[in-house]
């Protein structure tokens, strides 16, 4: 793959159909479907290949089973055919993980699961109860799931009692039934955005289009729509000369960095007002035109994992994931992540500073060990076996006035073109690993 290939000095600007900025999942996928078109492309980092957003993620392609709640069926829908589709074309990066919702009685949240369907999250909160969701509230959801799920030929949902066979060995005690299904997990994230950008120059070759990929580069938009990327390290400059781009289109493709993109890359009081996009990520379709003034387009959420090394917990959870209700009511997945350690995760909490400056803290990495000892009394973590820890900021549309949690921000992909630019720029908002095509 050709990388960061200088142009030489004072190079003549290069016609290129679009440049991509972003070299994480969204902006590698973006990429290879944009050259299969026959587009020539190139994209930008001021990192390297998935440094950003897509290496702190939970590592899952699954269909988003909690979404159902809000009532995003169509996001669950083409999730799940997503999923599907990469488990037939990667199976050595994406491989079927069987999942547990351990469960305290049978009822309980079906009226706060309707009315969060309904969109009345104050409601939802306030009838939600002690015990978190019950069995019929969550063999509902998998009977949804299962349905949204077309062409699956993976075992159906079904509710069994705690302690069966197989099945993680939560405390049966407190969670009596537990609701079993499928989706799958991709243990590197980074290994399939590198794998996107082969197959995208594989592609360009075939098609004799240009393509190129420059990492650990800055970018600055001209006013005559000339897009200068130049060396991230001042000592490289004098010898890496400055490249000029002549793009018919820019898309910021930088994930939790889209605001700060937009601020570093359009000319002095370049950036105006923009133009929502909004509809399903992978069609393009069902545009609202909606306008917006120049404000944060992300309204970012902080997401902490642990990665733990517990001999008994591993083996008490076997073969299959947990997918479980913190004692808030949160949701916590706890995972298989290799043949001796567990994934834990995830925290959703507010974040408006620079994400990389985001940082798993002390009150987390209690809250996650605690919601884990819930589960696991008898093969109970401590701090001490947390041998890592990593935090990411969720790339999540900025926040309306309407009272939705963190965890109630659609995870829909939404481009947003910005008016006043010298040239077609649009920003990739939200999304998911598993939609990101």
């Amino acid at each position: 793959m050709t990388i960061g290939t200088a142009v030489g000095v004072e190079s003549t600007p290069i016609a290129v159909d679009v440049v991509i900025l972003g070299a994480g999942i969204n902006g590698a996928a973006l990429a290879r479907e944009l050259v299969l078109n026959g587009l020539s492309v190139v994209v930008v980092d001021a990192d390297d290949i998935a440094a950003g957003t897509t290496r702190w993620s939970t590592r899952l392609v699954h269909g988003g089973l909690r979404y159902l709640e809000y009532g995003e069926l169509t996001l669950v829908r083409e999730s799940l055919a997503e999923r599907n589709r990469l488990l037939r074309l990667a199976p050595h990066l994406v491989r079927p993980l069987g999942f547990v919702v351990p469960v305290q009685g049978w009822f309980g949240g079906l009226a706060s699961a309707a009315a969060r369907i309904l969109g009345f999250e104050a409601c939802a909160r306030r009838w939600a109860g002690e015990r978190g969701r019950g069995g019929l509230t969550v063999a509902c959801g998998l009977w949804l799931y299962d349905l949204l799920s077309t062409g699956s030929v993976w075992p159906r949902r079904c509710l069994v009692r705690g302690g069966e066979p197989g099945m993680p060995a939560v405390d049966v005690a407190r969670y009596p039934l537990a609701g079993v299904y499928d989706d799958a997990q991709m243990v590197f994230p980074e290994r399939f955005t590198v794998e996107l950008l082969v197959d995208a120059r594989t592609i360009a070759a075939e098609k004799q289009v240009f393509f190129n990929i420059f990492t650990r580069r800055t970018a600055h938009l001209e006013a005559d729509g000339r897009l200068r990327v130049a060396s991230v390290a001042a000592q490289n400059r004098a010898q890496d000369s400055e490249i000029v781009f002549v793009p018919r289109a820019i898309v910021n493709a930088t994930g939790a960095w889209v605001d700060h993109t937009l601020g570093e890359l359009l000319p002095a009081g370049g950036g105006a007002a923009g133009r929502l996009r909004s509809g399903e990520q992978q069609s393009g379709e069902h545009l609202t035109g909606q306008r917006l003034t120049r404000q944060r387009l992300i309204g970012g959420t902080k997401g902490s994992h642990l990665i733990v090394d517990h001999a008994g917990l591993r083996e008490a959870l076997g073969a299959r994931g947990v997918y479980a209700e913190a004692a808030d009511g949160r949701p916590v997945f706890v995972l298989p992540f290799g043949a001796r350690l567990v994934l834990v995760g995830t925290t959703d909490i507010p974040f408006a500073g620079d994400p990389s400056t985001a940082r798993t803290d002390a009150d987390e990495i209690d809250y996650l060990v605690a919601a884990v000892r819930l589960l696991f009394p008898a093969a109970a973590p401590s701090r001490g076996d947390v041998v890592q820890h990593y935090c990411g900021v969720r790339p999540l549309p900025a926040r309306r006035a309407d009272g939705s949690t963190p965890a109630g921000i659609t995870r829909r992909h939404m481009l947003v073109r910005l008016d006043g630019a010298p040239l077609p720029l649009w920003s990739i908002v939200g999304g998911k690993l598993t939609t990101c095509r």
